[in-house]
């Protein structure tokens, strides 16, 4: 499914043409980059489905065109002035021409599952303290059947807390699961951040088969 946005109703800039575009890892919540289009670059944007952007020094702009690094559009929407689009996009690499993944640094906007990911990947490396004892993180990435059984025994606890409809228990118990879930992935060495991107893929299948 192509990319809609309604271009008419777009307040362009009268003296360069242009609207403001701010590109957001779909997936992450991540700002990625903050650039310009016109009337032509929506257009492409929106026959392509990949972004592109109006630079007074490169003209049109397909981004990734030589880097690799396209961005694959899953939504445009304007804001309330109409003179700036918000892109949600899936990034095929780094945004920043620096190798960073946004413009704004590698957490700008990041979720509370990209976080997860980052604070299991931060305590799988961290050493124990001389004489303590490992994380709780890395005693699970150490042992593949606590890890595999605890992700029962969370599921099984969420369970029990939907069924009694206990509204703040089921929340504990859900934030718990999805704990142990980023561990088993990161013990397959994967992360939530990869289930996000398949999610959004799920969804573009869907929205094709209805179209």
């Amino acid at each position: 499914m192509k990319p809609k946005l309604d271009i008419d109703t777009l307040r362009f800039d009268a003296e360069r043409g242009t609207v403001v575009v701010v590109a957001q890892d779909s997936v992450t919540g991540r700002v990625l980059m903050v650039a310009y289009a016109d009337r032509e670059a929506l257009e492409m944007t929106m026959r392509t489905g990949e972004m592109h952007y109006r630079s007074r020094t490169r003209g049109l702009w397909h981004k990734g065109a030589t880097s690799g690094n396209v961005q694959r559009v899953v939504s445009l929407s304007a804001d309330c002035d109409a003179d700036t689009v918000l892109a949600r996009v899936v990034p095929a690499g780094p945004a920043c021409h620096s190798g960073e993944i946004s413009c704004f640094g590698a957490e700008a906007g990041a979720n509370a599952f990209s976080d997860l990911s980052s604070v299991v990947s931060s305590r799988a490396q961290a050493e124990a303290t001389a004489g303590g004892k490992p994380s709780y993180t890395r005693k699970l990435l150490a042992d593949r059947n606590l890890r595999l059984k605890k992700i029962g025994e969370e599921a099984a606890e969420l369970v029990t807390a939907c069924a009694d409809e206990h509204k703040p228990r089921a929340v504990e118990e859900a934030a718990d699961l999805i704990y142990h879930v980023g561990v088993v992935l990161a013990g397959v060495g994967s992360g939530l951040d990869e289930v996000g991107t398949e999610l959004v893929r799920r969804a573009g299948v869907e929205l094709r088969g209805e179209s």
